[in-house]
């Protein structure tokens, strides 16, 4: 009985014991549990703040970039100004150029900076075509200047109303400038609404920003010899006439530009209208062909014209020369009304010769109206047809009489005792503007070369040296 009593006594105790062990167990898993958390919830916080931290270094970092550009911004425009006032007041050319490149220089820096800011696209539009159109006249004035040729009064003028323009900018810039100093204005606002309204301010935009750009919509239009000029943003095809024609009338156009019997059939792949010259873009199936038969090419909306043609195939061996190809290349622009056209150069590559013909009319050739004519040499065959240069370019022009005669303009060529050739000829600019010149066709050693003499101002206009190869001739 006392051993019962015993045994039930020491049972009793191990589970007691085993309780005590299983809640102890059970407490520091608990702990465990808590400790845990604890160091998650205190990993996060750092972490957040560590974020925090870096959001707040990076947006002061965009805040600096954007302080340091509109700084600049505002010290280029006031460069800007000075200069612009300062070449109204000069009288040589020399010091002329001198001034307008510092124009042109500071103009670029500004609007370089300018497209730095937070700003969305539009809202300065009329600011930055100003700028750009300041750095873009300067340049084409030094050009002038270099040459010894004097500001006329109407440029003086020009320059006067850039320069009042330029003075309002300033005005403007240091109102912003003063708003950022006292913190009304904040860039991650100006950013934020960019964001939202990417082509036009929206009303919480700061109206400094709206203000500078409705400065400059009473700007003149400024033509002048850049790519940036009035005239090159709103270029006009001039060669084109004639009347808006339907899609089945540029299908009609097509069939005959090609010949009887070349086009089995013709669809409209797609509307081109790029703006300069709207096209309808068709697919042609050429008769007799077994395969590669299908060809393709642009009417113009306005005339039915044919801007290009283009007939990928095969090519064969050769079965006829340059000459025949030439031959060739003008009865086919003859035939289709392409009247006092010259041949200039010539290329060959891959079985196939382009030629390029330019308009001829009293002996002057005019190069801005060209026309590309692709002769196939297995088979004499007219692969390709491209006349964008020709009905861009292509109007009656009224250039007078040289003011230097063709021995005065010889006289500038500084190897003049190795001309060949001479005549007068019409050279694009880089900036779709037009200078009759004379030119010279002449011999260096084992290099030919062409020099275009501007036949009223005696400026060397261009220097380009022929390349004669097995491929053709060319110029660079």
């Amino acid at each position: 009985m006392e051993n019962d009593v015993e045994m039930n006594i020491e049972k009793e105790r191990a589970e007691h014991i085993e309780n005590n062990y299983k809640e102890l167990n059970r407490l520091k898993a608990k702990n465990r549990g808590k400790n845990v958390i604890i160091v998650l919830l205190l990993a996060t916080t750092l972490f957040g703040a560590y974020q925090y931290n870096m959001v707040m270094r990076l947006r002061q970092q965009l805040n600096n970039a954007y302080n340091k550009a509109f700084y600049e911004l505002v010290g280029y425009i006031k460069n800007v100004e000075i200069m612009l006032m300062k070449a109204r007041m000069t009288s040589s050319p020399q010091l002329t150029a001198a001034t307008l490149s510092d124009v042109w220089r500071e103009s670029f820096c500004a609007a370089s900076n300018l497209g730095q800011l937070p700003i969305s696209v539009g809202v300065l539009s009329n600011t930055e075509k100003f700028l750009t159109q300041v750095a873009d006249l300067s340049k084409s004035m030094v050009k002038q200047s270099t040459n010894g040729n004097s500001i006329d009064d109407e440029q003086m003028k020009t320059l006067a109303n850039l320069h009042s323009f330029s003075v309002n900018l300033e005005k403007n810039l240091l109102d912003m400038q003063q708003d950022l100093s006292n913190g009304n204005l904040k860039w991650e606002n100006v950013a934020k609404e960019g964001q939202e309204e990417m082509k036009e301010a929206s009303e919480e935009m700061p109206k400094n920003f709206t203000g500078i750009n409705d400065e400059f919509q009473e700007m003149p239009t400024l033509i002048y010899d850049g790519p940036y000029s009035e005239h090159m943003q709103n270029r006009k095809a001039l060669g084109l006439s004639g009347d808006k024609i339907t899609e089945n009338q540029a299908i009609e156009k097509l069939n005959k530009f090609m010949g009887n019997g070349v086009v089995r059939n013709i669809s409209k792949l797609a509307d081109n209208n790029n703006g300069i010259i709207n096209t309808y873009n068709l697919k042609m199936e050429l008769a007799e062909k077994e395969k590669d038969s299908v060809a393709e090419a642009d009417v113009s909306v306005l005339g039915g014209h044919v801007i290009w043609y283009l007939y990928n195939r095969e090519i064969g061996d050769k079965t006829i020369d340059i000459d025949k190809a030439m031959e060739l290349s003008s009865k086919f622009l003859k035939d289709r009304n392409y009247k006092n056209m010259k041949q200039s150069y010539y290329m060959q590559n891959e079985g196939i010769a382009t030629i390029n013909y330019a308009y001829n009319d009293n002996n002057i050739t005019y190069y801005p109206d060209l026309i590309k004519v692709k002769v196939a040499l297995d088979n004499g065959e007219i692969v390709g047809f491209e006349a964008n240069g020709f009905l861009m370019n292509h109007t009656k022009r009224n250039f007078g009489e040289p003011k230097l005669s063709e021995t005065q303009a010889r006289e500038k060529v500084v190897r003049g005792e190795n001309i060949k050739s001479s005549g007068l000829a019409v050279i694009p600019t880089n900036y779709g503007s037009e200078v009759l010149c004379y030119e010279f066709t002449g011999k260096i050693e084992d290099s030919d070369f062409l020099v275009y003499i501007n036949a009223n101002t005696g400026a060397e206009e261009e220097v380009l040296i022929i390349i004669n190869s097995e491929e053709g001739i060319l110029t660079m």
